[in-house]
């Protein structure tokens, strides 16, 4: 069973990751679509370049911060019990699994984009990336938590965009050049932002739904009623947060068209209107 800030945590960052995967993406392409390169990361513009790997230091203390609540103060510290791994907590050591995963990633590009220890192609990191989301996958896929009714249902729908994340890093890689691989992969990362919130205001939250309740940490809906009438709720949930980022997205394209726009954007649009 999971919590309401232990969704909000991660969904922060890949919201905030994601957006700004998407705005960089868009405003790469218009202002020259010809030299345009599929990103693992996008650099912050300005300050003197003082902000410049701003989103690899948010990835890395970001999850560094959630690893260690998960690890050490979820667990208080009591990793073994007889001999063996506290099966009280396995879901704590798990998530901390894959915080370890984008802290490794976040630490790769980083030492690849300011030292010389480790230079690594583009496609080499967003391969790293997809390892990253990889083991995020399968943490929710075989969790030793188990997911049931609505509960289930919500994180069936989470694994479904990570997997979008997962295909949309190991394209990158395979197609270098291709605007809408790395704007799919922004869109998938907002998308799980905005589904782990949605999941913590729905089930650890004031949305959840009538005739489902909260109690000794499981989510039950009596009657059975109740709980389809959740599952088609989290599918319009779902369909908006896909409308509403496809919105976000065209806006935040033309606006970056005609403010950045290189003078192929401006010509080809002239020419079809």
């Amino acid at each position: 069973m999971g919590s309401f800030k232990g969704h909000v945590l991660p969904g922060t960052l890949f919201l905030l990751v994601g957006v700004w995967h998407i705005w960089s993406a868009v405003v790469r392409y218009v202002s020259n679509p010809k030299t345009f390169r599929v990103q693992v990361w996008n650099a912050v513009p300005g300050f003197d370049g003082r902000l410049k790997h701003l989103e690899l230091y948010v990835i890395s203390i970001g999850a560094f911060i959630d690893l260690c609540i998960e690890l050490l103060y979820s667990t208080h510290l009591r990793f073994f019990v007889d001999g063996v791994l506290n099966p009280s907590h396995m879901n704590n050591f798990e998530h901390s699994g894959m915080l370890l995963m984008f802290f490794i990633f976040s630490l790769a590009v980083l030492l690849s984009e300011k030292t010389r220890f480790l230079p690594l192609p583009e496609g080499a990191l967003c391969l790293i990336a997809a390892t990253a989301f990889c083991a995020e996958y399968l943490l929710f896929y075989f969790h030793s938590t188990t997911h049931k009714g609505l509960e289930g249902y919500y994180h069936t729908l989470l694994v479904i965009v990570i997997g979008l994340c997962i295909l949309s890093s190991i394209a990158g890689a395979l197609l270098p050049t291709s605007f809408p691989i790395d704007l799919c992969k922004g869109i998938s990362m907002t998308l799980q932002g905005i589904w782990f919130y949605q999941t913590a205001f729905v089930l650890y939250g004031p949305m959840l739904p009538d005739g489902c309740r909260l109690s000794d940490s499981n989510i039950t809906c009596h009657p059975t009623q109740s709980e389809v009438r959740g599952e088609l709720l989290a599918n319009f949930q779902l369909f908006s947060a896909v409308l509403v980022v496809l919105v976000g997205t065209v806006a935040s394209y033309g606006f970056a068209a005609s403010r950045y726009g290189h003078s192929d954007i401006k010509s080809s649009h002239s020419i079809q209107s």
